[in-house]
This record gives structure tokens, C-alpha cells and sequence, in this order.
């Protein structure tokens, strides 16, 4: 009874449009309160904060904050210069830049839906002008931002790697550098092709700025992801260290090195990445409350133990825990959906001896597929939004983008290496 209250109350408060956290909060409440004795009721309010009181989590609100830093300091915009110095005039040329522009800021921000947000609101202008539809644009750069799912430093991947003990949270960014270049890759072939056979982009401007000034200017931001990465790499930082040096990193472009942030900018900046970190880490504490409902009751146990008896053979069972996924994805945001789904799925991921590393990224990808899948896509929501588009014309572009990154995703699900040679080679224990 408890168990079925739990899901009921969540699904329904979701149907009606209430927030994601205060639909977990409510639904965790309610079921302990049904299912459980009083004792347990007073646990709500200890469970709540326990949920975020670790130190690793510390990492989210810096790294939301580095990637605001850098895109109120001016590098969104150096990049796009800088990515159009390498792509050069062609048909189809601006939607590329949109997407290696996504795939540098997701490298800052780690935030699938700022990232889109961040790019589109630069790019959109340009492509409008340049001729793309508005609809086109806003699947692409959609697309583009989910890699941030994937390239570190991933928000995501840093609660998969607090959620499933054991999991180095170093491996698995090395894990994520390249499904996320794949990923970058299998939005740029159908982006390309697409543009060529409705000519899109026929209005582009046919000069290409200078190579060399552009690198020279967009090296500061290009630097972020290198200070990151190396760090972590060669032990002079935890990951939580390197958030913290990554913001400081990036004030430091923005008032010394391009010197057009000042006072009044770095307090909204600083205000703006507090309210972002609040929602998450919100999010967090009520899903936690929601995820330990659910493992007092035995909910999760029993959903394991259903998706277990559906076959014993582990390829079947990934699929049909990677359609869950993807629509999950089309209505949650990545990091709602770890923290509900992971106490379920990772004693399924235990229990075939599936490489705990490997399916972290999987379902990262996963994910990512689905917050750009019409109709409920939070990457589409953004970005069509910002592009004064309604969601539906978006579907025929976004289907070609999403069947694309499938693919990508099937090649990663049939060869682990492409995740997994990179940690292996660094030394890491995947």
C-alpha cells in the first residue's frame, strides 16, 4: 500500500505541474507516514539533510557557478569566433559552431540545460539571420547542450559517482571525454547533411575570421577544461578542489584578462549561481528523502526484483532499462533522474556484473538523448523558448538528431572501450 502511495503521489503532483522536488518530498512523506511508525516520521527532517550534507557535493554549486562565470565574462562569445575560425564558410557552417560551442561550455558548466541556454541565446540571432528556420536551430543547439552530460565536468555524473559506491568520480570523467566527442559527432553529420539538402545557411557570411587572434582570444576559456581535467589528472586537486579553483580561474578572466566583469557583475553572477545551486541541491535533499521511502519500504527491491524475472539474459534487461531511461529523460532533468532511479537500477547494473563505470556513462548518454526528445524535453523547452518556437515544430529536425546520438549510443553499449580505454590508460579503476 505505502509503496504504490509513494509512486501514485509523485506521478500525480508531476501530472499536475508541481515541481519536481516538491513532488518527491511529498511522496516520500506521504508513503512513511502510511507505511512506517512515527519514529520514522521524525527521520524525514534528518534523512532530508543528510541527503546533501557530503562533501563531494560541494562541487555542483562551483561548477555552476564557473560555468556562469565564464558566460557573463564574454568566452561564450570568443568561442564562437574562435569555432568559426576552424569550421570556415559552408553550408551549414553556423549549426557546427553551435555545437563545438556547446561541447567547450559543457566542459565549464557541466549542465545540459544552462549550456543550451548559454549557447542559444548567442547563436540563435546569428542563425536566424544567416537563414536557418527557428525550429532547426533550436533542435540542434538542444542537441548540442546534452553532451554536457557527458563532458566533464559532468553535474551528473558527480552524483552517480556519490550514489554507487566505489565508482572513481576521475574515471568517470575520463569515461565521459569520449561517448561526448561521439555524441558532438552524431549531431554534426545529420546537422551538416540537413543543411545542405534544404539549404540552410545560404545567407552565412562568407568570411572567415583570422585563425590565430581567435585562438589567442579564446584561449583563457579553452584553458578552463585543461586546468580542470589536468589537476585531477596529476593528483594537485580533488574534484571538489578543482570546482573551486575553476571558479577562481574564471573571475580572474573575467576581471583581469578581458576586464568586463566588474563589481555589479560578479554579485549577479554570484546571485544567480546561488538561486541555480538551490534548485539542485533542493532537488537532491527531497529525492533523497523520496529514495530512502522507497528502500525502507522495499520498493525499489521489488522493481528490481520484477525487471530481474523479465529475462536472465543482461542484454535484454540493458535495453529495457535504456528505454526507461530515455523517458525518463523526456520528462526529468539528468540529475532527478540519478537519484530516483539509481537505488533501483544499480543493484540490476550489480547483479549482471555490468561495469559500473561503463553503465554510468550509458546512462548518462541515455539521458541525454531524451532531454532533447519531443514531447517533454528539457533542453528543447529552453531552447525553443528562446527561440520563439513551439515545441512541435521542433519535432521533425529533433528526431534526425535523436536517432543519431542512438546510434552513438548502440556503438558504446556494443564496444565499453570507447568509454572505458581512457580511465584504463590514465590508470584509473574503472
Amino acid at each position: 500500500m505505502a509503496t504504490l502511495l509513494l509512486l501514485l503521489v509523485f506521478v500525480a503532483l508531476l501530472l499536475i505541474g508541481a515541481p519536481i522536488a516538491v513532488s518527491l518530498g511529498l511522496a516520500g512523506a506521504a508513503a512513511v507516514a502510511v507505511g512506517l511508525d512515527l519514529t520514522s516520521v521524525a527521520m524525514i527532517g534528518t534523512n532530508t539533510y543528510a541527503s546533501i550534507a557530503k562533501y563531494p557535493l560541494i562541487a555542483i554549486p562551483l561548477f555552476v557557478l564557473t560555468g556562469m562565470v565564464f558566460e557573463r565574462s564574454g568566452v561564450a562569445q570568443r568561442l564562437v569566433t574562435f569555432a568559426q575560425a576552424i569550421v570556415g564558410p559552408r553550408r551549414g557552417g553556423l549549426a557546427v559552431v553551435a555545437t563545438l560551442v556547446c561541447m567547450l561550455m559543457g566542459g565549464m558548466s557541466g549542465s545540459g540545460p544552462a549550456d543550451a541556454a548559454a549557447v542559444a541565446t548567442i547563436m540563435i540571432p546569428s542563425m536566424m539571420k544567416a537563414g536557418y528556420p527557428r525550429a532547426f536551430s533550436a533542435s540542434v543547439i538542444a542537441a548540442s547542450g546534452s553532451t554536457a552530460l557527458l563532458i566533464p565536468p559532468s553535474i551528473a555524473l558527480i552524483v552517480y559517482s556519490i550514489l554507487v559506491p566505489g565508482v572513481d568520480l576521475r574515471a568517470l570523467f575520463a569515461a565521459g571525454v569520449f561517448p561526448g566527442l561521439l555524441a558532438g559527432a552524431s549531431i554534426i553529420v545529420p546537422t551538416l547533411l540537413l543543411s545542405r539538402r534544404y539549404d540552410f545557411g545560404a545567407a552565412e557570411e562568407q568570411v572567415r575570421p583570422p585563425f590565430w587572434p581567435s585562438l589567442r582570444d579564446a584561449v583563457p576559456g579553452l584553458m578552463a577544461p585543461v586546468i580542470i581535467l589536468g589537476g585531477l589528472r596529476s593528483g594537485l586537486f580533488t574534484p571538489t578542489e578543482a570546482a573551486a579553483v575553476a571558479v577562481g580561474y574564471g573571475f580572474l578572466v573575467g576581471t583581469l584578462v578581458y576586464r568586463n566583469m566588474g563589481l555589479r557583475d560578479a554579485w549577479k553572477v554570484l546571485a544567480d549561481g546561488a538561486e541555480t545551486s538551490a534548485v539542485i541541491m533542493v532537488i537532491i535533499s527531497l529525492a533523497g528523502l523520496f529514495a530512502w521511502a522507497g528502500s525502507t519500504l522495499g520498493a525499489f527491491d521489488a522493481a528490481a526484483q520484477n525487471i530481474l524475472a523479465i529475462s536472465s539474459d543482461g542484454t535484454v534487461v540493458l535495453l529495457v532499462v535504456m528505454v526507461v531511461l530515455l523517458f525518463a529523460g523526456m520528462v526529468l532533468d539528468g540529475v532527478s533522474i540519478y537519484l530516483i532511479t539509481l537505488p533501483l537500477l544499480a543493484p540490476i547494473a550489480m547483479a549482471f556484473e555490468w561495469n559500473l563505470t561503463w553503465f554510468g556513462v550509458l546512462m548518462a548518454m541515455n539521458i541525454a538523448i531524451g532531454q532533447f526528445t519531443p514531447p517533454v524535453a528539457v533542453n528543447l523547452m529552453v531552447t525553443a523558448r528562446i527561440a520563439r518556437v513551439p515545441m512541435e515544430e521542433t519535432l521533425p529536425w529533433a528526431l534526425w538528431l535523436v536517432l543519431s546520438m542512438a546510434i552513438a549510443l548502440f556503438l558504446v553499449v556494443l564496444i565499453p572501450d570507447i568509454a572505458l580505454w581512457l580511465p584504463e590508460l590514465m590508470g584509473y579503476r574503472v
